[in-house]
């Protein structure tokens, strides 16, 4: 095991990780900001260092100033949460040859999975079924009208080397393809500095259906079930819960061997998730595989009774997985709301500042993770994730209960935060019937606004 593990990351996973550490009994180094220096991982952190101002690309994602850090305090592994470098071939392989164990998979697991197009070819190659699309990198606007026609309408502009809903458009029509394709590579290139993008057949009304996968040293490679992510805005996920709504046991033991196969492709090691859409006829489609911890493996732990990221430190540390195929027993059901620091009125617009007020629920079945506290000042550059809110029960309509009380009680002042819409959501005929696809929520926002207008008229 490792004597001392650096966490190359914020917030509240960056406490969940010290968490784990010191359950195992592993000394902890953060690294940190000028905007967290009150955060509340340094201040439960063995160590810490501060690694530069505000901005993540002279902090998070500085590499030579983490690696340094790294060194400084004796460090002899990373931990990279998600988000920053969490996917980062590069950053991987510069703590390989630092001497430094990478708490994730290796550089070319990451970049097999980290190229949209690569991982969809790969699935192609192995069986694996994926959406109607390209099978390349398309950069060539000529190319890519051809490619949209071959494929037909309404179709996904993804860029391949994306992630987070940055650099994807629909475009629903020939007319409007060549002005959104701009904006695709456009974005891509600001974020990714690749313009490259890949064209898929856009599915109406799926499921965004996920499954947790954990493959070691020895070549295992076991999923952990399904977690339904469908409830999402500009495709960032909102709401996760444990089982899908969605789910048989027979479509279950299908994609579930369809996530294995994906990640003994690239023969993988750690904690991943395998990412399908799946269409109202029970058919799925494998779209991306994500190499790290998810925001919302919360669930999946609860409802499995594990700890993926001690799983995640013990097989970096070159342990075998500790639980086999029979051992997996998952129970009741988890659901996960995201909080952010946003305003769901202003079309969900960060809302920096300073918290003052930050009361928690609590009771049977709930769990928070979260690095907010009273008087904790948002900062502007990071995401605006401010808790994880988790609540589970023996079955859908317990966990709906506690959610509804959950909800109602956790007080968040000072900020704009999603908290009220989440209220509403859960109390929602279709969200209670587990009716819901990727465009749920759109829907949902479109009928509050005209709730909204119609009742100001009311009153006028």
């Amino acid at each position: 095991m490792f004597k001392k593990i650096l966490i190359a990351n914020r917030g509240e996973i960056a406490l969940r990780i010290i968490r784990a550490c010191h359950e195992l009994g592993v000394k902890t180094v953060v690294v940190y900001s000028e905007a967290d220096r009150e955060s509340l991982h340094v201040r439960f952190a063995d160590e810490d260092v501060c690694i530069g101002p505000a901005p993540a690309r002279e902090s998070y994602l500085n590499i030579p100033r983490i690696i340094a850090a790294a060194e400084v305090t004796g460090a002899d592994a990373i931990h990279p949460g998600y988000g920053f470098l969490a996917e980062n071939a590069e950053f991987s392989e510069i703590c390989a040859l630092s001497g430094i164990v990478f708490i994730g998979p290796n550089p070319e697991q990451i970049r097999a999975m980290g190229d949209k197009a690569t991982a969809r070819r790969t699935m192609i190659e192995h069986g694996v079924p994926t959406v109607p699309g390209t099978a390349d990198v398309v950069t060539d606007p000529d190319a890519a009208r051809a490619a949209a026609e071959e494929i037909g309408f309404p179709i996904m502009i993804k860029a391949s080397a994306g992630g987070g809903g940055k650099g994807m458009r629909i475009a629903r029509d020939r007319e409007t393809f060549p002005e959104l394709l701009q904006q695709a590579q456009t974005e891509a290139q600001a974020s990714f500095g690749d313009l490259g993008v890949y064209l898929e057949r856009m599915l109406e009304h799926p499921r965004h259906v996920e499954f947790q996968v954990f493959g070691d040293h020895e070549g295992r490679i076991l999923h952990l079930g399904e977690r339904d992510c469908s409830v999402q805005r500009r495709h960032q996920k909102m709401i996760e819960e444990a089982p899908s709504p969605g789910m048989t046991p027979g479509l279950r033991k299908r994609m579930g061997a369809a996530a294995i196969k994906a990640a003994a492709a690239i023969q993988y090691v750690g904690a991943g998730t395998v990412e399908f859409l799946l269409d109202e006829r029970g058919k799925f489609f494998f779209i991306e595989m994500n190499t790290r911890i998810q925001v919302e493996h919360p669930v999946t732990e609860v409802t499995m009774s594990l700890d993926l990221v001690k799983e995640q430190i013990m097989v970096a540390a070159r342990e075998p997985i500790s639980f086999s195929k029979q051992q997996l027993d998952h129970r009741g059901w988890a659901i996960e709301f995201r909080i952010n620091a946003e305003d769901p009125d202003r079309n969900f617009a960060p809302s920096p500042g300073t918290i003052s007020t930050f009361h928690t629920p609590g009771g049977p079945g709930v769990r928070l993770d979260t690095h907010v506290y009273s008087g904790y000042a948002v900062p502007p550059q990071y995401d605006s994730l401010l808790a994880k809110l988790i609540v589970f029960g023996n079955s859908r309509e317990e966990a709906l209960s506690r959610a509804r009380n959950a909800l109602g009680s956790f007080v968040i002042e000072g900020v704009h935060t999603t908290l009220p819409l989440l209220a509403e959501v859960v109390r929602d005929e279709r969200f209670v019937k587990g009716d819901v696809d990727t465009s749920f929520l759109d829907r949902f926002m479109a009928e509050r606004i005209v709730r909204s207008r119609a009742q100001a008229e009311a009153g006028s």
